[in-house]
């Protein structure tokens, strides 16, 4: 934690959350605990209140339903302040951008600062606050969630990570801001399940032939709606590689 930080939770008060998201917490529960790894590595104080916070509310807010994304954004803030969070971390790209985009819009008295652990562990690394332990020689492929590169332009900071670990980054067809979705997002599985699972064979395919072995994302809708759609080439969440990669600076 940087010294900064350290003065405003002596002088200021407030926690920091780490909120891991639904489908991270429920279905992807490897990831939640790489990242609560990570973020000790890091030295960083966080609080978990799974049981107390609901859903940020991304689902409801895409199907329609103002209404309940509204009583969930209200409801969750109220727990917030109760809690006295000031900061959020979280790796669900939906999430980040409804706290980041849509909470502001419902809650004008909003302050929370929101951060994506790709960003949060990058500025660890650049600023030496996490040292790089682990050098992979390996070509990959980079799938990047919609959510975090069209919705948030995160889309720097994974790629710097994988590059300081020592990947060599393939980029497929369609990468960054024009990059394709992964046939995921929306609540598409639910309404048209054979539709998603053509859009994630369809970018299964682009990544194959980009020739590597490998595709790496940052959110785990996309790694658990590729993987299901992939037969040939492996697909992980970073946080897999990162965690593998890192250490405290002595």
């Amino acid at each position: 934690m940087k010294f900064i930080d350290k003065l405003q939770d002596i002088f200021l008060g407030g926690n920091t959350l780490y909120y891991p998201g639904c489908l991270t917490r429920f279905v992807s529960k490897n990831i939640e605990k790489n990242y609560r790894e990570i973020l000790d590595i890091s030295g960083i104080s966080y609080v978990i209140l799974n049981n107390e916070l609901s859903c940020c509310g991304c689902p409801v807010h895409n199907a329609g339903y103002k209404g309940d994304f509204q009583e969930l954004a209200k409801r969750n803030y109220k727990t917030l302040k109760a809690h006295r969070i000031k900061k959020i971390i979280t790796n669900c790209p939906a999430c980040y951008n409804v706290f980041v985009n849509e909470y502001p819009k419902i809650i004008p008295e909003w302050n929370i600062k929101t951060e994506h652990t790709s960003s949060l562990i990058w500025n660890l690394i650049n600023n030496n606050e996490l040292e790089i332990i682990k050098n992979k020689k390996e070509e990959i492929t980079y799938h990047d969630p919609c959510h975090l590169s069209r919705y948030s332009e995160i889309i720097d900071e994974p790629r710097n990570i994988l590059k300081k670990i020592g990947y060599t980054i393939i980029e497929m067809e369609k990468n960054k801001k024009n990059s394709m979705c992964c046939g995921g997002g929306g609540g598409l599985i639910g309404a048209d399940k054979e539709l998603a699972d053509a859009i994630a064979k369809k970018r299964i395919k682009q990544a194959e032939e980009t020739g590597t072995k490998k595709v790496i994302t940052s959110c785990p809708l996309c790694m658990e709606h590729l993987k299901r759609n992939s037969n040939k080439i492996e697909v992980i969440e970073i946080s897999e590689v990162i965690l593998n990669a890192v250490r405290k600076p002595k």
